[in-house]
């Protein structure tokens, strides 16, 4: 299994970026793929999760109504649309799965681990 993000760059405050996972090595179509990002010298956080579904499970309450998680199975891409970005979501973003078809609810204790993890795309928001 190979994941690589891409995307990322310099943003103005208020811009939007959209960053892209292609997935290879298994049919995307049975697979919850997550979004996170980290900045260094803090933990790692959980943004956003796409079930097969298409459902979503938003972990980080920051991003609420500003990023947008989609895929396009027929491509193995999963999309993270980002808007209205601030300084805030400067950070490296990392798309990972746990080859499971279902995303961690928000609610249940569970591990930042995942099985396999994209390189990771940084995304500096600055004037």
């Amino acid at each position: 299994v190979q994941l690589q993000a891409s995307g990322g760059g310099l943003v103005q405050p208020g811009g939007s970026l959209r960053l892209s996972c292609a997935v290879s090595g298994i049919t995307l179509d049975y697979y919850s793929i997550t979004w996170f990002r980290q900045v260094p010298g803090k933990e790692r956080e959980e943004v956003l999760c796409i079930s097969p579904s298409e459902s979503f499970t938003i972990y980080t309450d920051s991003v609420r109504d500003r990023f947008t998680i989609s895929r396009d199975n027929a491509k193995n891409v999963v999309y993270l649309q980002m808007n209205s970005l601030t300084p805030e979501d400067t950070a490296v973003y990392y798309c990972a799965t746990d080859l499971l078809s279902w995303c961690y609810s928000r609610y249940s204790p569970h591990s930042v681990e995942r099985k396999h993890w994209g390189q990771g795309t940084q995304v500096t928001v600055s004037s």
